[in-house]
């Protein structure tokens, strides 16, 4: 168990405990929630960098390192969406989580049948882009107080700018998500058919 391989199981752990924080009523349980995101994201940095410089990149971490990344995600987009975070329709967060279960199946079965099946460079830049919406979101809720479009000091403000960053981010993390899907189907088709046989 090295270093990045713990650095990706502390992600696992985190997620459900960001999650139990995020769903909690009060400002200040959002405040830890966003440290803790900011905290896992910031292990899904290191550990991948760290596998790289050091050469000890395994089996364990090319299945469980994209695995914790969508753990993170999933569980974040559906928090979100729980306490009604402003601009995140409900269709686009079940288009990324069904997409992150269909090759989580994919890659669990190849898993199976003893094939590791890594993440492409599109797949690295699609959670980038996720982990940056979920970020931005975020912060929205816990530093602009946009809980149900409310503030939490009753001041109107212009959220113009804000609105048009998290319009991009959106569109281009769901693109992001369906293209990197459909490539990694077709990247890993013969893989994916001796699995399936």
């Amino acid at each position: 168990m090295n270093l990045p391989n713990k650095l990706t199981l502390s992600r696992i752990v985190l997620s459900p405990v960001f999650m139990v924080f995020l769903l909690a009523d009060g400002l200040p349980f959002l405040y830890i929630a966003f440290f803790l995101f900011l905290t896992a994201a910031l292990t899904d940095i290191f550990d991948g960098y760290l596998a790289r410089k050091t050469g000890v990149q395994t089996s364990f971490g090319k299945l469980m390192d994209p695995f914790a990344d969508k753990l993170l995600i999933s569980l974040a987009l559906v928090g979100l969406l729980a306490r009604g975070a402003p601009g995140l329709p409900g269709w686009m967060v079940v288009v990324i989580i069904g997409r992150e279960l269909v090759v989580t199946g994919f890659r669990s079965l190849a898993a199976y049948r003893g094939l590791v099946i890594a993440a492409s460079r599109m797949a690295q830049l699609k959670t980038v882009f996720q982990m940056v919406l979920v970020g931005w979101i975020l912060g929205q809720l816990t530093f602009l107080g946009r809980i149900g479009w409310v503030s939490h000091a009753g001041i109107v403000q212009d959220y113009a700018v804000s609105d048009i960053v998290l319009f991009l981010l959106l569109w281009s993390t769901v693109v992001l998500t369906l293209v990197s899907g459909l490539d990694y189907l077709v990247r890993n088709r013969a893989v994916l058919g001796s699995a399936l046989r």
